[in-house]
């Protein structure tokens, strides 16, 4: 992967003011993987700038002083769901007021709407819909690659997955193959939320358990899809969900090698079952970034989603472990729904000027880390 490391230098002195922390980053320090234990006494820890300092140690030694960032689209086909996830303010059941369900030309058109900057990525999510037949999401993508041929689709959770298995009466494997040769690319990894099923009966219990969730990404790596890994913090789980969280997906990713960005998500209260749980604070958020890159030392890269923590939390997340910003996303649906106040979409200058005022050098990449060269109205991809 290139990228430019032009006038960085590593920084070698650590200090702290939490003594506990000096045996954590005699480990980091050393490239020794950490512990459980070792997760939880981060979270435990005040000591913000120490958290952060080994966190852009790791960041810096994997990606010097390279920002990413791509020109993205965000599709969301439909927001009828037949869970009904406390957490969620996007779902909607069949027959509610304001639900809504595109039709294809529709979602094609929709597509088209934000291609004006030569879109590489299309990202498509959505709700469990009880009647949408499996041809129909399959049909979604064929057209979408029939009309964009070059731009990538990244379509379909785990969690969606293994609903549209169940509505096509196929096995995971099976549903995984159609989608591939539909013309599926890669896969987001939104629906992991937490793993443990103490949590899961409580936010989620309508999903798929967590145990589910890794093995469909298991199977979906090992057929040569890869995917994303979320973390939904800031609710109903404790220090030990989130550390146990990162072990399992750590332990996948021994295992196939298929994630690539893992995505902390702070948990938008606001319009859910949920809403008396208040915000995340900004402390919190940027521990998470930087706990993520500590504990997952074999993600190649941690993602600060600014439509999540703002742009300006994204912009210093760059500098306590975070190499990923996201992209342009045009319209997001899931997370305004449940009260975000961050802009629908931000323009790629808006990115590269973000980028570049935090002191990184702005990488356009597309979904798959390659570089983008831009002309006026096209791209490129480095192979």
């Amino acid at each position: 992967m290139s990228m430019s490391t032009s006038g960085f230098q590593p920084h070698h002195s650590f200090q702290a003011d939490d003594q506990a922390l000096l045996p954590i980053a005699a480990k980091v320090q050393a490239r020794e993987r950490l512990s459980f234990e070792d997760g939880v006494a981060l979270y435990r820890s005040g000591d913000i700038l120490a958290i952060g300092w080994l966190a852009n140690l790791v960041r810096e030694r994997m990606h010097g002083n390279t920002a990413y960032f791509n020109v993205n689209r965000h599709i969301n086909p439909t927001n009828v769901c037949v869970a009904s996830c406390r957490l969620c303010a996007f779902g909607r059941k069949k027959g509610e007021a304001g639900t809504y369900t595109m039709a294809l030309e529709e979602a094609w058109e929709t597509a088209a709407s934000g291609y004006t900057e030569a879109v590489t990525e299309f990202h498509i999510v959505g709700g469990l819909h009880p009647d949408l037949p499996f041809e129909y999401f399959m049909d979604l993508v064929r057209g979408l690659k029939v009309r964009f041929p070059k731009v990538h689709v990244k379509a379909f959770t785990m969690v969606e997955v293994a609903f549209l298995a169940k509505r096509g009466k196929m096995t995971i494997a099976e549903t995984l193959e159609q989608m591939k040769a539909a013309g599926v690319d890669s896969m987001p990894g939104g629906g992991a939320e937490i793993f443990a099923d103490r949590v899961r009966h409580i936010i989620c219990d309508h999903k798929i358990d967590g145990g589910e969730w890794l093995e469909t990404a298991r199977m979906a790596h090992k057929m040569g899809l890869r995917s994303n890994a979320t973390m939904l913090y800031g609710h109903v789980e404790n220090d030990e969900d989130r550390v146990d969280h990162m072990i399992r997906l750590r332990e996948v990713q021994d295992d196939t090698g298929g994630f690539q960005t893992f995505i902390p998500l702070a948990f938008h209260p606001e319009n859910t079952m949920l809403g008396h749980i208040p915000k995340t604070t900004g402390m919190t958020d940027i521990k998470q970034i930087a706990i993520g890159r500590l504990m997952l030392d074999n993600f190649p890269h941690i993602k600060s989603y600014w439509q999540m923590v703002s742009p300006k939390m994204a912009q210093i997340a760059l500098r306590f472990g975070a190499d990923d910003v996201d992209g342009t996303v045009i319209e997001e649906k899931i997370y305004h729904d449940a009260g975000a106040v961050t802009p629908q979409g931000m323009r790629r200058a808006d990115l590269v000027r973000l980028i570049t005022e935090a002191g990184r050098e702005p990488f356009e990449r597309d979904t798959m880390y390659r570089a983008v060269t831009r002309s006026e109205d096209s791209f490129t991809v480095a192979v």
